[in-house]
């Protein structure tokens, strides 16, 4: 039986709305399809996302808070030694961006149109990214690993010097030869500056 609107929650448009989006592209897909897959009406889909293009920032947040989420508990892990904890953070953000454009790259060419039109979406995944290290490097400071006068600057600058294995304009660069090597010398050459400052 097809689902009514009362059954009809956000969290299942945006998983439609993934699937259209990989099978027509951000070109093609419309609310309509997206409807059409939920066997509800397109003003179903919009009592939930007033606009086609608030349906799509949603999506892309989604998608893009899947790697905040992972990344949180590596930052969060007080247990572990704050350097040990950022070479994790660096290698498991490569990684889930390296496997975002691998695993299934018809959906990651669709993410990287999205993310190119979004409003908050990106700037706010940035935010979050950028706290996360913040605490990471304050924390190296707190414990005397790292001499960091200023950890939201820092933290700032260790995002953007490793922004080659994270930024999704580099994603053909991922798997050639030699990435993992320059991933590490570049991970290795921070580790060393945080200690050094």
């Amino acid at each position: 039986m097809a689902p009514t609107s009362e059954t009809l929650t956000a969290e299942r448009i945006l998983e439609a709305t993934e699937e259209v989006l990989r099978r027509h592209g951000p070109a093609k897909a419309t609310v309509v399809d997206v409807a059409r897959a939920l066997g509800v009406s397109h003003g179903s889909v919009y009592r939930h996302f007033r606009t086609k293009a608030a349906l799509r920032e949603a999506v892309t947040k989604r998608w893009l808070d899947r790697t905040s989420e992972a990344l949180a508990g590596i930052a969060a892990d007080s247990g572990r030694a704050p350097e040990a904890r950022l070479r994790d953070w660096l290698a498991a953000l490569f990684e889930a961006k390296r496997r975002k454009a691998g695993d299934d790259p018809e959906l990651f060419a669709t993410y990287m149109v999205l993310t190119g039109e979004s409003g908050t979406a990106v700037g706010e995944h940035i935010a979050d990214l950028t706290g996360q290290l913040t605490a990471i490097v304050a924390a190296g400071v707190a414990d005397g690993s790292f001499a960091a006068p200023d950890p939201a600057a820092a933290a700032r600058a260790v995002f953007q010097a490793t922004g080659r294995f994270h930024d999704p304009g580099y994603f053909r660069e991922w798997e050639l030869p030699g990435a993992d090597d320059d991933f590490t010398a570049v991970t290795d050459l921070l580790l060393q500056g945080l200690r050094r400052i």
